[in-house]
């Protein structure tokens, strides 16, 4: 059993362990090949259900980061 604490606003705890595995995951060479792969499912026969779940999230999302939108 985990004991939990109230961090306050967030959780800096949950943010530092994802923050670490991200920079684990970019320093690991594998960056490359897991973006092949996306183009590929994006462009094959899952890409419809694949842009379908992204307009759903979109629709939930509060709006996009201006610095994210295409020029």
């Amino acid at each position: 059993m985990t004991t939990e604490t109230n961090e306050g606003e967030g959780n800096r705890t949950a943010a530092k362990q994802y923050n670490d595995a991200q920079k684990k995951f970019a320093e690991s060479g594998k960056v490359g090949p897991a973006a092949k792969d996306a183009a590929k499912a994006v462009d094959g026969p899952e890409g419809s259900d694949l842009r379908k779940a992204e307009d759903l999230g979109k629709r939930h999302a509060h709006g996009e980061d201006p610095q994210l939108k295409k020029a």
